[in-house]
């Protein structure tokens, strides 16, 4: 009954660590030389976001998707590596959120509130932010650990991850799930909104200032280094909202409104697309940001230059 939906998910899963991990990679490498022409501040928060999806699609499509699909016994599903696998699992995929809500905060009180800006948006206050928060949802995390027993014990060795039955009975891990669902995604989804809607008005206001003193036709450095992060933030704010809303839906139990066919078939593609949103970025700094766009050709043309030279020095 669902073998076309597993066809497509095997399928999908392997283009997308084929495409996800070079990209994402190029995107840290390009982005941490510090040569886009944005702040300190910005590359120090998207250099976090494409580290935390690299590891994102390595935990959770790589180690776990791709290893399910195509290896279905290796020493990773022995049961205390599984368990650790979900840890990182887990904690990447809430770093790669958390991580975007910081980068649309910084975004807003930069492009809002002015006065603030020079005390914020600095990469040392960016770096003691992503610190605090990756340290934190890592130790959130930790607990996952102990969620699982061995699914089946062979010759002494316990295989494979199940869920304990305290695990849906004990009011603690009732209460650790409900934490769960609100830390990732709900809260982070409800504060993209908010933020984006705070920036909306800002933008709209000082608009209509600008018109009244008619000086909109004037534009400086200032107000193109404005326009291009309001560019920045509304495509990665809004492709992670487009992208993860079937999830966040899944997590209000819409699917519990369709049959089981059509619910097995809703939650595979709320995950789906949940970790697309992992490879889009890189896509977005090409699209809209032309120093990363001439950065990356360069990037392309130095392996090229290279094996050229070296071919001609062999020949020589």
């Amino acid at each position: 009954m669902h073998l076309p939906i597993q066809i497509v998910r095997k399928i999908y899963y392997l283009i997308l660590a084929v495409i996800g991990v070079p990209v994402n990679l190029v995107a840290v490498l390009i982005l941490s030389r510090g040569k886009c022409g944005l702040s300190t501040c910005t590359t120090c928060y998207l250099v976090a976001m494409a580290t935390a999806d690299l590891l994102v699609i390595i935990t959770e499509v790589v180690l776990n998707r791709i290893n399910d699909y195509y290896f279905p016994l290796n020493f990773l599903k022995i049961t205390p590596v599984c368990s650790v696998r979900y840890v990182l699992l887990r904690a990447a995929t809430d770093c790669s959120v958390w991580f975007t809500v910081a980068f649309t905060f910084d975004r807003c009180i930069a492009i809002c509130y002015p006065k603030l800006k020079s005390k914020y948006c600095t990469k040392k206050a960016a770096t003691a932010i992503l610190l605090i928060t990756g340290i934190l949802l890592c130790l959130k995390n930790i607990p996952i650990y102990f969620r699982f027993k061995p699914r089946r014990i062979i010759n002494n060795v316990p295989w494979r991850c199940s869920n304990k039955p305290s695990y849906f009975t004990d009011s603690r891990w009732i209460g650790f799930r409900k934490f769960e669902k609100i830390l990732t995604p709900l809260i982070p989804f409800g504060l993209i909104l908010f933020l984006n809607g705070v920036t909306v008005r800002n933008i709209l206001l000082v608009s209509r200032i600008r018109k009244r003193l008619k000086c909109h036709s004037k534009r400086d450095s200032e107000t193109e280094s404005r326009r291009k992060s309001i560019i920045l933030l509304f495509t990665i704010s809004g492709s992670f909202i487009l992208l993860w809303f079937i999830y966040v839906l899944f997590f209000f139990d819409v699917d519990d409104l369709l049959d089981d066919q059509s619910a097995y078939v809703f939650e595979n593609i709320a995950y789906m697309l949940r970790n697309l949103s992992c490879c889009t970025n890189t896509v977005i700094y090409v699209i809209t940001q032309s120093q990363f766009r001439k950065q990356l050709k360069v990037s392309m043309k130095y392996p090229l230059s290279f094996i050229i030279a070296l071919i001609n020095k062999q020949t020589n």
